[in-house]
């Protein structure tokens, strides 16, 4: 089974006041600490994400989502955001203790990861996919879009998808 792991601030989901917005007005709300920002449980979907992923999901991938939250309430109100939307099926995985999204991307070892710049807060030094090991890394087929832009240029078909992903 193909397994797909996906970010969900900036790549999946976003704060509601994001929408209708060019990607360049909603990186600046981020920056700018829009109040919408911080009212999680109202986070909406970025673009046609969930049409993609249940998509991927009808092919037979399996779907794992990483949340930026640490705190249980926050890790609440996106399961919350997701149930809302259908996202299809998938844990939530979240960094605990001195944990960082690399260490979780390199124990799940997705066959597809998928994550933004998060050019709002600093691009590579936030992102897990500069910080897996080498041998962890040449594994995984990492899909790094803009923040806010959503996933929907990306293929539809999963084998599509899956070209060009390195050698398991």
């Amino acid at each position: 089974m193909t397994r797909i792991m996906v970010f969900l601030h900036g790549t999946s989901l976003m704060h509601r006041s994001a929408g209708g917005r060019t990607r360049e007005e909603r990186v600046r709300q981020i920056r700018e600490m829009d109040p919408s920002t911080r009212d999680f449980a109202d986070y909406v979907p970025v673009g046609d994400v969930v049409r993609k992923l249940r998509g991927w999901s009808l092919q037979g991938a399996e779907l794992i989502y990483l949340t930026s939250h640490r705190k249980v309430e926050d890790i609440e109100k996106d399961k919350f955001v997701m149930r809302r939307y259908g996202f299809p099926d998938g844990p939530v995985l979240y960094r605990s203790g001195d944990e960082t999204y690399a260490d979780i991307v390199g124990r799940m070892m997705p066959d597809v990861y998928i994550e933004d710049d998060c050019e709002s807060i600093g691009g590579a030094p936030e992102m897990a996919s500069p910080h897996l090991p080498p041998d962890r890394a040449k594994r995984i087929k990492v899909i790094v879009v803009p923040e806010c832009g959503g996933i929907d240029h990306l293929s539809d078909s999963l084998d599509e998808l899956l070209e060009s992903r390195p050698a398991r």
